[in-house]
């Protein structure tokens, strides 16, 4: 187990610090602001205090962003790659004692945050190569002696607003990309991972001393919502990046989208479906299922939800799921033995607890767990829950917890189904040696989410291919793939290069 003071003086955390950072002014003030208490969820306890940014902290936080990205959209576009190359070279660095930090903010086990972390790194990378890749296409014009051809510009300041699940993995998604585009980037991470965003803004800082590159990445965090809305509604930010439920991603597209011009990309909730058919490897399907519904304790955007299981092969799966559940180590995240840790907070577990009271009231029966665990901190059973119908609430909705209901069917069609017939379309996954049932799922007739996995977990995302979903997910991509081209304005440009005008017969001079 580490030790968590040293931990938090590694990076100033052991006395009150500042939640904003702008180049201009450094870290706010800490008076006459509004506190905020770092609360580790493995033992209830308050481990740090964050002193809230204000109005006037978002003002000068702004300011020096909208003034920095007037240097930076200049600066070639591989040296912008440089420089986040050079942050993932820091967080690599500093990994043990953000692994700490991660753990302290959000419960995860030291193994996920450093998986975690490693996503970074390599997003970094992935990003420094991009940077030498922001290609347009060349066309063919119309008129002789002319050429015609795309380009990608930088849209400006980039808004992101990122949750607690992932507190370095998503702004590293977001903010690299956009940092490599020439955009500056006001980060707004959820409160109740304050300490991982002090920490990478630092190192941030660090890199952008070295690489000329001051007032790339800022921090703003507020202690209340209707503050953070001045993000939304300022019109000098050209794009938000927001990920968390789709109650807020409604709100961030309602105010962002009602000034016409103005972007924003949405990475919202996910309701993620596995079907399982009578062909499938089932111990494959038992270990991958596992890992997608129990990882990060059920708080992952892509978490399996709902199993959809083939009539013929529930008894043998559940048996299996049963096992396989009951080797998976929940404890303190802080110990190297534990596999999970806690949920966030007490609203997660009150969230937990009716989602399976709900279930039971309708006639679902719980086959696997489904406790609160009586000792300190937010821990619960990971729970299998069957005999439920596709149509309940509890179902239909995505609850931020290690529940899976089971759902069962005759016939792929039935499968594929019930499988879409929920509003979020983020990950989806079939488990399958049938060629024909796999390309089917594949197919325009197939899943309708963003992320599909065959023979695989919900889970896990590759920063190489674009990471988002349909629906009421949002639509946003992110990542890999030309998912950098959300984070840039495309322009077409015609030159004539030939003297001549088409006009040069009507006009004489």
């Amino acid at each position: 187990m580490f030790d968590a003071q040293q931990v938090l003086e590694s990076f100033g955390l052991h006395q009150p610090h500042a939640g904003g950072y702008a180049e201009e002014i450094g870290w706010t003030p800490l008076a006459d602001r509004p506190f905020l208490d770092a609360v580790c969820p493995a033992d209830g306890k308050t481990v740090a205090r964050i002193v809230a940014c204000n109005a006037d902290d978002y003002e000068s936080i702004a300011a020096t962003a909208i003034a920095a990205q007037q240097r930076w959209r200049m600066a070639p576009a591989p040296r912008r790659g440089e420089f986040v190359r050079r942050i993932g070279q820091l967080v690599a660095d500093n990994m043990e004692t953000l692994i700490g930090l991660i753990c302290l903010d959000t419960g995860k086990s030291t193994m996920e945050a450093r998986g975690e972390l490693k996503e970074v790194i390599d997003m970094a990378t992935l990003a420094a190569g991009q940077s030498r890749m922001l290609y347009g296409y060349t066309q063919q014009s119309q008129r002789p002696r002319h050429r015609m051809y795309d380009q990608w510009l930088p849209l400006g300041v980039v808004g992101i607003i990122t949750a607690y699940n992932f507190p370095a993995a998503v702004w590293a998604q977001n903010g690299f990309l956009s940092a490599i585009g020439g955009n500056t980037v006001i980060w707004k991470p959820s409160p109740k991972v304050a300490l991982t965003a002090i920490a990478l803004q630092k190192l941030a800082n660090q890199a952008a001393r070295e690489f000329e590159a001051e007032g790339v990445f800022s921090l703003f965090l507020p202690a209340d919502d209707a503050l953070a809305e001045r993000l939304l509604a300022d019109t000098r930010v050209a794009m938000i990046s927001f990920t968390g439920s789709t109650r807020v991603g409604r709100k961030v597209a309602e105010i962002v989208g009602s000034t016409l011009g103005r972007r924003y990309m949405l990475e919202c909730s996910g309701n993620n479906g596995c079907i399982v058919d009578e062909t499938a490897d089932l111990e494959l399907a038992a270990r991958a299922i596992t890992f997608g519904a129990l990882g990060t304790t059920g708080q992952r955007c892509t978490s399996t939800r709902r199993l959809i299981v083939h009539k013929s092969v529930v008894a043998p799966l559940l048996a299996l799921l049963q096992k396989a559940f009951s080797q998976i180590r929940i404890g303190d995240p802080r110990a190297a033995e534990s596999i999970i840790g806690p949920l966030i907070d007490a609203s997660a577990v009150d969230a937990y607890r009716r989602s399976i009271a709900e279930a039971v009231r309708l006639g679902g029966k719980v086959v696997y767990g489904g406790k609160v665990i009586d000792r300190p901190g937010l821990y619960v059973e990971p729970c299998l829950i069957t005999d439920v119908q596709p149509e309940w609430a509890c179902v239909q909705g995505e609850t931020f917890a290690p529940i899976v209901f089971v759902l069962v069917y005759e016939t792929l069609e039935e499968a594929i189904s019930i499988h879409n017939d929920v509003a979020q379309g983020l990950a989806s996954g079939i488990h399958s040696t049938n060629l024909c049932h796999i390309e089917t799922f594949l197919s325009a007739a197939g899943s309708d989410c963003g992320i599909v996995r065959v023979n695989m977990g919900t889970t896990g995302a590759d920063v190489g291919s674009a990471f988002g979903g349909e629906k009421e997910t949002g639509g946003g991509r992110t990542a890999g793939s030309d998912a950098w081209k959300g984070y840039m304005r495309r322009q077409s440009v015609c030159i004539n290069w030939g003297g001549k005008s088409a006009w040069d017969h009507l006009v004489q001079f």
